[in-house]
């Protein structure tokens, strides 16, 4: 049997006690469901008569809305972008402050998704959020292929590893992936988050790409 939370209300209409139990648990009105009692007395016998409304809400089905939660950090942020989910289950945020909430090389999108993914994961642990903004990922894919493409020319001229910048794990993988077809040269990953980094290397018997 599914374990519930109800409180009752009395209240002027089904949306003010939506809008109750929204603020009480902090989810957003979508999670809750409703039903109506009866009509409670007149206030002091002059006001209008108020609604006794029971709210609902199941263990299993209030769950937060990814996007509503983007919506909701986003807004405190003071930024003026929405969040659009695409067919690939990523989420692009959208609007006039796209570019402001990269940030320096995609600091300020890494943080929200950080933060996104760190609040979502007790309820949907099996399932992560992927954030792009204004096609930013794929100009950073293009960049990080271009970089990884040219540590591995340099190495090739000099004879010797090279570590890149500190990258996330994504842009890990795409150095992995862009390099892992060449036979001059092989990838392996070094230090710890958030300081982790790729290390290009002339290229021994049998190439490491380990993340």
């Amino acid at each position: 049997m599914e374990d519930r939370e109800t409180f009752v209300v009395e209240v002027n209409s089904v949306e003010e006690a939506l809008h109750i139990g929204s603020l009480r648990w902090s989810i957003d009105p979508s999670g809750l469901e409703v039903e109506v009692l009866g009509e409670g007395k007149r206030l002091f016998g002059i006001l209008g008569k108020k609604m006794r409304v029971s709210v609902s809400r199941g263990s299993g089905k209030a769950q937060p809305d990814p996007s509503q939660f983007l919506q909701d950090l986003l807004t405190r942020m003071d930024l003026s972008v929405e969040p659009v989910v695409g067919e690939d289950g990523n989420v692009n945020l959208a609007g006039e402050d796209a570019g402001i909430v990269i940030g320096r090389y995609g600091e300020t999108l890494k943080a929200v998704e950080f933060v996104t993914n760190l609040v979502l994961r007790d309820i949907q642990p099996e399932s992560r959020i992927r954030l792009d903004s204004d096609g930013y990922r794929m100009r950073r894919q293009e960049s990080v292929e271009k970089i990884a493409l040219a540590a591995a020319r340099e190495v090739q001229r000099k004879g010797r590893p090279i570590r890149l910048e500190p990258m996330s794990s994504w842009e890990r993988r795409i150095v992995h992936i862009t390099l892992q077809e060449r036979d001059d040269v092989e990838t392996s990953s070094v230090g710890t988050e958030p300081m982790r980094r790729v290390v290009v290397s002339p290229c021994r018997k049998n190439g490491s790409r380990a993340d």
